[in-house]
């Protein structure tokens, strides 16, 4: 798979990403090595290999540290809420963006 500088324009439109013209060169080399190396790997053969071990086991084996799911704050929605231009039922209210 190779990308034309038709699929760059795209997909720079896409992600809104404004390219100046040496860049649209640049990125389209990035991306056709990037699927070289995806087409390189789908190439080799691994029928019979034996997959390797896979991180999630090894975590099943290994106590985690992780601390306690306890709320270590005091709740100052009050605080918080003091400067807001309004509350309603201790919400804020906030313009309507979809009509």
């Amino acid at each position: 798979m190779s990308l034309s500088f038709a699929d760059i324009d795209r997909l720079a439109h896409l992600a809104r990403l404004g390219l100046e013209p040496h860049e649209h060169e640049r990125l389209r080399m990035q991306l056709n090595d990037f699927f070289g190396i995806v087409e390189k790997m789908r190439s080799v053969d691994t029928t019979g290999i034996i997959p390797l071990a896979h991180p999630v086991d090894i975590m099943a084996d290994v106590a985690l540290r992780l601390r306690d799911d306890v709320a270590s704050e005091p709740n100052q929605r009050e605080a918080n809420q003091h400067n807001a231009p309004a509350l309603e039922n201790g919400l804020f209210l906030v313009p309507r963006v979809i009509e």
